[in-house]
């Protein structure tokens, strides 16, 4: 029998699934295979699905299931589509009354279903839309789109907005992903457009594709040049090389030729770019200020009006609102996806495999509500962090794998701290992407700055986002850093932050000695592999004390806790992964 929910079709004998595993065949129809249950639910600004011209500022009950029914190499949902079944499996599921207690609990404008696909869980989704809608919610979605005509026409009948996650415009990129073609695609935003439905529009950009995405913009700009675009910056995440990954830089001239086609146009996955906030048509004012919250999502960072003071009206359904909801700890759009990944990285250098066992511990860590407050301050201090680790070992019956994995980095902890007990401290600035968008004042980052023996000058802002803010020329000139440091997540190339430096008259001492660095991915947040990254800036702040064999100390790790030498794990942006294979 088959399967007509999406565009994949698939053929699905009695007893048997699809390519989603979501859906089965039980003799009489295709039928959920688990049917209302629901994974994760918890509030967000809107920003942060993300949707910028639908209600800003407005609360959401942002939910989510398992699976998905296309599969994209470098996906940022890739805990919750890469391990579904067992997921689903676990026993953790909420139910559609829950989500409908938790909306009215927070005092939610409505709900959004977002980081995996819906049409994984269709049904269960239209049901969802519908006991809202009933309740005065609005009700929205974060979609890839590739659904059929029906599905579209009975969602248009049931949301109010929507984000469609483009893979690009040519059949080729939804080949990639085990689709066929684009026009289904287009066809639904055309269709929930037409049908009153608030549409946005996301797209992946990757190094080199400027071409896919330009032909994409005009093909959108035929069903309406009003829908604003979301260029997402490509970061290489599960499979994925760095080789995909565009600069900034050329994300952002992307997004000036784009607004040619598309007025509306966004820039995310590049902290410190100004092209997330909506400027005025008419006279160039900027109207709603946004700035980058983590993977795929924005927050307002200051002016919110949908009338310019010149008069002319910005194209957004619904009113700001007055109070903008703050996501605690790592609660908040995808950044959900990085803090489940964390855990799973803590999982990987303690040997833990099984899926089955991954999916217990996510449930444990979603149930207990730890992504937020609690897993946030634990990984953001040093020997919180061993404590997070043998907590973990404890759960999965590895005590002696993560007993020997605290000792490997208690060692060098014990080597730097020594040696940098009476060293002078310089001064360090720590930023993620451009160089204007600055790390928390309590950041992991910083805590390895001062580790290592440095002076982190990020202490003293005084307003925090997730994970940073972006702030001031003079404020940054003011900090007169010595070292200048970019994170090894969303980070720049040294060549770029100079460049940044140039062009905005920085010229900081880190700027005229020299003195700045990127980080390798992913050694400094996010995995144990930290202990590498807190090495490197031993090495960099105090080169008098410190020569740590990174290279060495490096395939000493890799092997010993991954089981592969370090050249032969090509590095990423992933947590969990130690690498693609070169």
């Amino acid at each position: 029998m088959r399967c007509t929910i999406c565009e994949v079709g698939c053929d699905i004998p009695p007893g048997a699934t699809g390519r989603c595993r979501m859906y089965t065949n039980d003799g009489t129809g295709i039928v959920e295979r688990f049917p209302d249950a629901f994974l994760a639910a918890f509030p967000v600004a809107v920003e942060t699905l993300p949707v910028l011209h639908f209600s800003p500022g407005s609360t959401f009950l942002q939910v989510c299931t398992v699976g998905c029914n296309l599969t994209c190499g470098g996906c940022v949902s890739e805990v919750l589509v890469g391990n579904a079944e067992s997921l689903a499996a676990s026993k953790i599921a909420l139910k559609t009354d829950d989500l409908l207690r938790m909306a009215a609990g927070h005092a939610c404008t409505g709900i959004a279903f977002a980081l995996n696909d819906p049409i994984a869980s269709f049904p269960t989704f239209c049901t969802l839309a519908e006991r809202a809608k009933e309740q005065g919610l609005l009700v929205g979605c974060s979609t890839n789109g590739y659904m059929t005509a029906s599905s579209a026409e009975r969602l248009a009948g049931r949301i109010d907005f929507a984000n469609i996650g483009l893979k690009g415009a040519s059949d080729a990129s939804y080949c990639a992903c085990g689709a066929t073609s684009a026009a289904p695609v287009f066809r639904t935003i055309r269709t929930l457009h037409e049908g009153g439905v608030h549409v946005e529009v996301s797209i992946v950009f990757r190094k080199s594709g400027e071409a896919e995405v330009l032909e994409a913009a005009r093909m959108l700009a035929a069903i309406s040049p009003e829908i604003p675009l979301q260029v997402m910056r490509f970061v290489p995440f599960g499979d994925a090389g760095l080789g995909e990954e565009p600069t900034i830089y050329a994300s952002e001239d992307l997004c000036d030729r784009l607004r040619g086609i598309l007025p509306w146009t966004y820039l995310f996955n590049s902290p410190g770019t100004a092209y997330l906030t909506t400027v005025c048509p008419a006279c160039g004012t900027p109207c709603i200020e946004r700035e980058f919250f983590g993977p795929m999502g924005s927050h307002l960072s200051g002016t919110a009006q949908t009338v310019c003071a010149c008069g002319a009206a910005l194209p957004v359904r619904g009113s700001v609102s007055t109070e903008v909801f703050a996501e605690p700890g790592m609660m908040g759009g995808y950044r959900v996806t990085r803090g489940l990944e964390m855990v799973w990285a803590i999982l990987s250098c303690l040997g833990v495999r099984d899926q089955a066992a991954l999916a217990r511990i996510w449930g444990e860590v979603l149930r207990s509500g730890m992504l937020g407050k609690e897993l946030h301050e634990r990984m953001n201090n040093v020997d919180a962090y061993l404590d997070l680790v043998m907590d973990f070992a404890h759960r999965t019956d590895r005590v002696e794998a993560g007993q020997d994995l605290c000792t490997y980095i208690r060692e060098r902890l014990a080597v730097i701290r020594e040696g940098v007990a009476d060293a002078p401290r310089p001064r360090v600035y720590y930023a993620m992407g451009h160089p204007l968008f600055a790390l928390n004042p309590g950041r992991f980052e910083g805590k390895l700055v001062e580790a290592a023996g440095g002076t982190y000058v990020n202490r003293a802002i005084g307003r925090e986002g997730k994970p940073g803010v972006t702030i001031g020329r003079e404020e940054f000139l003011a900090f007169s850093p010595e070292y200048l440091v970019t994170s090894g997540f969303l980070t720049s190339t040294v060549e770029d932050t100079l460049r940044y430096c140039s062009e905005h008259d920085l010229a900081v001492p880190a700027v005229r000695n020299g003195q700045v660095y990127a980080m390798h991915p992913s050694w400094d947040f996010g995995s144990p592999r930290w202990i590498l990254g807190l090495m490197t800036i031993a090495n960099i702040l105090h080169p008098d004390r410190f020569s740590f064999d990174i290279e060495e100390e490096a395939d000493a790790f890799y092997r010993r806790f991954y089981g592969v030498p370090y050249r032969a794990a090509a590095a990423n942006r992933s947590f969990a992964h130690p690498g693609t294979e070169r």
